[in-house]
């Protein structure tokens, strides 16, 4: 037999008497199976907020007796964190507050099993702990806010849009889910079905020009709208969209507007605009005129940005002819929607009237273009033609007129500044320039700013002035076994005269050889003729060029004739007649005689001779009087001059050569002079010293002075000495000269002690300009 233990524990949830109750489902239908416990799920309320544990339900096996031997076993989803169990008695409780829209159900696994052991005394069993719903939460609104849009005059009852609300309590327990739908605001122009969330109009013909925009608030309420239960909210902003249920209106009944008679064609003359209180393509409109009258003068179109009616000029005004104009024009919607045609009709007229303003205008002339004609010889002074303007307004303005020189730059025309009458400045020539396209200006008198313009096109007549040519310069080739009778060239003429019935040209040879032997003529009568040969046996060596002079003539009047002058070449031909070698053959000398040879050789010797006394004498140089080593060391004096860094600086001197002056010094050198000038230093007699007995400042002395003697008595060295150079210092500096060059002729006081405190790198200057002793080249 199987034992279980019910209980139905009353508990109070949030000031209510809850009945807490466990629905065990036992296997009644299986008496026989050998369980000792059988159950499904137990139930607990969610958000319990009591300060003890829940009790949710209890555990009890046959096998315990009550000794104290049988512990109870909890385990699965929560078991000790949420759900614990008293081992002894087989109590469950909840130690913490559920939410079931965060888990609605646990799984758990229950056992007894032996205190002593822990063997199991019963199979382990599974059972469901289910969280009951309790009505925690409002419904939502997910996918607000919304925003709809319904035609403007929809009739009532037209749908807007549907909202939808979502609880997240249990729809299977209870009310809590069950959401019912009312509006808040928006009445009375707008209503909601409670149960499906459609909102709809409640007001038919809304119109969008008094109010285009409404803001609604939706509730949704569980527990079937019933009081305590929850609610939630959402807006509906709701827009009327436009449709054209207005028809377009003019402000005013007419409108007058001033333009100068200057105004451009095509310009603007005015913009109108038909008032449409609808928007977007409801809005769009056309214009046109209906009458008026100067048909043909304007012209009016819709401007597509701001639905303007633009009236434009379609040709020139005219104060004096015609001073206003008066113009109906009507304005229609686009696009009617048949379902307002009763609002019609959808147009609407006004009267335009247009006043022309009078402004001082140019010349205009008779004619825009005046052709002339004038023949090619014309003399100076003749007339051509005459050009008429006048002055279009009232005042009736005297003109004057002017060629635009632009058009005539070498002045080949004149004009008459009063009549107009244009006549010819300068011989014309029609082959230099046949077409004359000339602009005339005519001015106004009093008002000279006003210019009109207008074109003269002054044609050139032809007359024969010009005598025919050959129309190319012809080559001509006569093979040397040419026959008598055969066609050599054929030539034709140009004529730069355009006579009105052609040309025709007459061709004939010059009288001095009409009766050659050797070439004929004959005209072809199409304007070109033939040179025919009259012998054969033409031969370079006896004349390798003929000259043939042909006369031509052209049919004018007069008749004019030019000689032109065909040059034929004899040339070796081959059996086709192709040339090989045209013009003179030179001859081939089969020997040369003896003084032939001798004079070749002559001329050859003597040009040979010239050569050799052109080099010899340009190779001829004056020996130097001292060695390029020597020499070397004079450049370097030269750029001694630059301001360096004295003794130091090694770059541009050589110091070592300096100081071994007699090594590279040969008393040999100057082997045509003597030199004799006596030293500046004194010495004992035959007691010179060399050079590297000497200190640094007297070997620099001595080298100068050396050098300087050396140039002096140098024959062959230019007046401009480098050394003259050297001395040289300018004018206007502070310092005034240092050169020792300029204190041999001049007796110095000035005292140079101070280069002693300029430091190691003019010890050699104050050496040398300093206190010296009576050896001093200075003393």
């Amino acid at each position: 037999m199987q034992q279980l233990n019910l209980f139905q524990p009353m508990r109070s949830f949030q000031g209510l008497t809850v009945l807490a109750f466990w629905v065990l489902t036992f296997q009644l239908f299986c008496p026989w199976h050998k369980r000792s416990w059988v159950w499904n799920q137990f139930f607990v309320l969610e958000e319990y907020t009591g300060n003890e544990p829940l009790y949710v339900g209890k555990l009890h096996s046959d096998v315990d007796k009550g000794d104290g031997k049988v512990k109870y076993v909890l385990s699965g989803e929560g078991a000790t964190s949420i759900f614990t169990i008293d081992e002894n008695t087989g109590d469950i409780h909840a130690t913490k507050r559920l939410d079931r829209e965060a888990q609605a159900y646990y799984t758990l696994q229950a056992q007894a099993v032996d205190r002593l052991t822990n063997l199991p005394v019963e199979p382990k069993s599974e059972f469901v702990v289910k969280v009951q719903d309790i009505n925690d939460n409002e419904p939502k609104f997910l996918d607000g806010p919304y925003l709809a849009g319904v035609p403007e005059m929809s009739p009532l009852g037209t749908m807007v849009v549907q909202v939808a609300a979502t609880d997240a309590d249990d729809p299977t327990y209870g009310n809590s889910a069950r959401v019912v739908y009312s509006i808040i605001h928006g009445q009375p122009y707008f209503s909601v079905e409670p149960k499906t969330g459609i909102i709809r109009t409640a007001l038919p013909n809304m119109d969008r020009e008094t109010r285009d925009q409404y803001v609604l608030v939706i509730q949704a309420k569980d527990m079937v709208g019933q009081m305590g239960g929850l609610s939630g909210t959402t807006s509906v902003t709701v827009t009327l969209t436009d449709v054209n249920d207005n028809p377009p209106r003019f402000t005013h009944k007419s409108y007058q507007y001033t333009v100068l008679e200057s105004l451009p064609v095509q310009s603007v003359v005015a913009r109108i605009k038909a008032a449409d209180a609808d928007i977007g393509s409801n809005a769009e409109m056309d214009y046109r005129i209906m009458d008026g009258d100067g048909p043909g003068m304007f012209n009016i179109t819709t401007d597509e940005e701001t639905q303007d009616g633009v009236i434009s000029l379609l040709k020139p005004l005219d104060f004096e002819t015609k001073s206003s104009f008066s113009l109906r024009i009507e304005a229609t919607n686009r696009n009617i929607d048949s379902n307002f045609l009763s609002m019609g009709p959808f147009s609407d007229i006004t009267s335009v009237k247009v006043t022309v303003e009078d402004v001082n205008e140019p010349p205009v002339f008779s004619s825009p273009l005046g052709k002339m004609v004038v023949s090619e010889d014309a003399s100076v002074g003749t007339s051509i033609g005459r050009v008429s303007a006048h002055d279009p307004d009232t005042t009736n303005s005297a003109i004057r007129y002017s060629i635009d020189r632009n058009t005539d730059l070498e002045r080949f025309f004149n004009v008459d500044a009063l009549s107009g009458v244009i006549s010819t400045a300068k011989p014309l020539d029609r082959e230099a320039n046949s077409v004359h396209n000339l602009t005339i200006f005519a001015i106004e008198s009093q008002d000279p700013t006003q210019i009109g313009k207008g074109s003269a096109l002054i044609t050139v007549l032809d007359i024969n002035d010009n005598a025919p040519v050959f129309a190319i310069d012809y080559e001509t080739l006569l093979c040397e076994n040419a026959i008598p009778g055969q066609v050599i060239q054929t030539i034709s003429a140009v004529d730069k005269d355009e006579p009105l019935s052609g040309h025709r040209f007459y061709f004939a040879l010059a009288a001095p050889v009409a009766g050659n032997l050797n070439f004929t003529l004959r005209d072809n009568k199409d304007n070109t003729a033939s040179i025919l040969t009259k012998r054969g046996g033409f031969r370079r060596q006896e004349q390798p060029v003929y000259r043939l002079p042909v006369l031509i003539m052209d049919s004018g009047s007069p008749a004019l004739s030019s000689t032109n002058t065909l040059s034929v070449r004899v040339c070796d031909c081959d059996s086709d007649g192709v040339a090989l070698s045209c013009g003179a053959v030179a001859y081939t000398a089969t020997g040369l005689s003896t003084g032939a040879l001798l004079a070749i050789l002559g001329c050859i010797i003597t040009l040979l001779v010239m050569v050799l006394l052109i080099v010899t004498m340009r190779r001829r140089r004056k020996e130097p009087l001292i060695l390029e080593e020597e020499r070397d060391i004079r450049e370097n004096i030269v750029r001694y001059d630059d301001e360096g860094g004295g003794e130091e600086d090694t770059e541009a001197f050589d110091m070592v050569t300096l100081r071994n002056l007699n090594v590279i010094r040969d008393p040999n050198v100057r082997r045509d002079v003597t030199p004799d000038t006596p030293t500046f230093f004194h010495y004992p007699s035959g007691a010179r010293p060399s050079y590297k007995s000497l200190p640094d400042n007297v070997v620099f002395r001595e080298f100068i002075w050396e050098r300087l003697k050396d140039a002096d008595v140098d024959p062959s060295a230019p007046p401009y000495d480098s050394l003259q150079t050297y001395a040289f210092e300018g004018s206007g500096s502070v310092a005034e000269s240092l050169s020792s060059l300029e204190s041999l002729s001049t007796d110095s006081d000035q005292n140079y002690d101070y280069l002693s405190n300029w430091g190691p790198r003019f010890k050699k200057l104050a050496d040398l300009y300093g206190n010296c002793d009576g050896t001093s080249v200075f003393s």
